[in-house]
């Protein structure tokens, strides 16, 4: 009669999850995929052709391709001018955040100031409150400040954001210290020891923060609607829901305009995918 060991029960349970954990990943990857499939297939396809077969596997593939539909959803909804002030808000957003929100982070993971531990606690229960509870008085504040229908107010109020801070914070406290000691002796302040040691060890932590960063302003549709007026500075999110209503109804098009809006963050997200999963998986490590 043979006996197995807890340790070899143990790799053979493990054996048995691999395949169950692959087959979870790949479920979740098909359901999160076929939307995005099947308007890159509507986009190519006549209009007359885009809904056809929409409850089989057929209406994922395009037939006849054409780029007919870009061309029009383009000169319909003036999609340059559109797709720049996203380009100028996402930008300036990212920029500007990747900066205030490590500085902070750092501020509270490594300096000592009077008021630090409370400031920190603010900002863990900040991230836990909708931005809806604080779009009101937000967007009471910006007409006060006269900065309707304008660029800043769709960047100046996003660009520190407690839940980056936070992850900024985190990720600092998991860097040696003994490499901001050593440069510390070499005579190095803090701004130049965070500029010269810290950044450049930090880079899939901001990789994240761009990423999600952008993500986050590039699909923001609630604080756009309440603060722009005009296709002046009108971002992609409201130009696609003003669109989808001017007459005629073609479906191509919107599925056009809908994908032409989803490449630059598929773009993004291709470019800086190794340092987003790196600084992730620093993340799950830490924790």
């Amino acid at each position: 009669m043979t006996s197995t060991t807890p340790s070899s029960r143990t790799r053979r349970r493990s054996g048995y999850n691999v395949p169950l954990h692959y087959a979870i990943c790949i479920g979740v990857a098909v359901v999160m995929l076929v939307p995005l499939v099947f308007m890159f297939a509507g986009a190519l396809k006549a209009d007359a052709n885009v809904l056809d077969d929409g409850g089989s596997w057929r209406a994922l593939i395009p037939t006849d391709p054409s780029l007919d539909n870009f061309v029009r959803a383009w000169e319909r909804s003036d999609f340059g001018r559109l797709l720049l002030n996203s380009l100028v808000v996402c930008g300036t957003t990212v920029v500007l955040g990747l900066v205030v929100n490590s500085m902070f982070g750092y501020a509270l993971a490594r300096l000592r100031w009077t008021g630090r531990n409370a400031v920190l606690a603010v900002i863990v229960a900040l991230i836990i409150i909708p931005f809806e509870a604080l779009a009101i008085p937000l967007l009471l504040m910006v007409t006060e400040m006269g900065w309707l229908d304008t660029y800043q107010a769709q960047i100046i109020p996003f660009v520190a954001n407690p839940f980056f801070v936070y992850l900024f914070y985190s990720f600092f406290l998991s860097l040696p210290r003994e490499l901001e000691e050593a440069a510390r002796i070499d005579g190095a302040g803090p701004w130049r020891t965070f500029r010269s040691v810290i950044v450049p060890l930090s880079q899939p932590a901001y990789a994240s923060v761009a990423i999600l960063s952008f993500l986050m302003t590039w699909g923001q549709l609630l604080w756009p609607v309440m603060t722009t007026r005009s296709e002046e500075v009108r971002p992609l999110p409201v130009g696609i829901a003003v669109f989808q209503t001017l007459p005629p109804l073609r479906w191509g098009d919107i599925m056009a305009f809908a994908a032409m809006m989803t490449i630059p963050t598929l773009i993004v997200f291709l470019i800086f995918q190794r340092a987003f999963v790196q600084g992730v998986a620093a993340q799950a490590v830490k924790e």
